[in-house]
């Protein structure tokens, strides 16, 4: 039977975790399903972060059978965002792919339970291919520029001082605060990722604010999780931190007449 391993994010995976199945505080969309393919993992249940826009809280789940990878996810309501053990402890299964159907994975069933199943899994028979431009920058209209990252693990010494919008959620990793953000930026975006249990969706935004870093969410339902274009392009402001409305963040607000809005410093 495969080992099971326990990650507070998909990034934390290494090399030595290849062949085995993890519980994995990561939203199930598109990004996570990749990293995980391309980390050797056989099988893995993510957090469905509300589903959201167009299921791309699932997304990742759903391809991870094009690579013969079972994958499954827990209702966000039932389990802490990027926390395993929560996870492990508390969650429901909400969406299934069709490797780990065939291996007796089922919508409501214990995490526990579903991870049992998945133990049993084969080799994966390939790997999803990398995703392109990850990481991008946009210039608006009023000269500011904006760097849009598909998954916060990207941001990076250039970052500091800048707009950064991600497509990750806004939980704490592991519920660490020093896993918020790994610079100072001007100002931080998060999808909510459906809230989640104990609101744990804008969990980074009070460990932000601690730091004087402007953070704001968008609604889940608003913009793709995993995709920080769809961010800025549709995200409509859920939640924001005290920095943030100082910036005129506003809940009900269009992220991008937000941005349009700030000196390009």
């Amino acid at each position: 039977m495969r080992e099971i391993v326990f990650l507070g994010s998909v990034t934390d995976a290494r090399p030595a975790h290849a062949g085995c199945v993890a519980v994995c505080g990561s939203h199930g969309g598109l990004y996570p399903g990749v990293v995980a393919s391309r980390s050797g993992l056989c099988g893995v249940i993510f957090n469905d972060a509300g589903r959201g826009l167009e299921d791309a809280g699932v997304a990742g789940v759903m391809r991870l059978a094009d690579a013969g990878c079972a994958a499954a996810a827990a209702d966000c309501m039932s389990c802490r965002i990027g926390s395993a053990d929560d996870m492990m402890g508390n969650g429901r299964i909400s969406a299934v792919n069709a490797l780990a159907i065939g291996l007796g994975v089922a919508v409501d069933q214990p995490v526990a339970d579903a991870i049992a199943c998945l133990r049993h899994v084969g080799a994966p028979g390939g790997q999803l291919p990398p995703m392109k431009e990850a990481r991008r920058r946009r210039v608006l209209p009023n000269g500011l520029s904006v760097q849009l990252l598909d998954s916060a693990s990207l941001v990076g010494p250039q970052d500091v001082g800048a707009v950064v919008v991600t497509g990750s959620h806004g939980g704490l990793i592991g519920g660490d605060p020093a896993r918020a953000l790994k610079v100072s930026a001007r100002l931080a975006v998060f999808n909510d990722a459906g809230g989640g249990k104990d609101g744990v969706g804008f969990a980074r935004l009070s460990a932000l604010e601690a730091r004087g870093i402007a953070a704001l969410t968008v609604g889940h339902d608003s913009a793709r999780i995993g995709d920080a274009a769809s961010a800025l392009e549709t995200g409509v402001i859920s939640q924001a931190n005290g920095p943030a409305r100082a910036m005129g963040a506003a809940r009900g607000r269009p992220l991008l007449e937000m941005l349009s809005a700030l000196s390009a410093m």
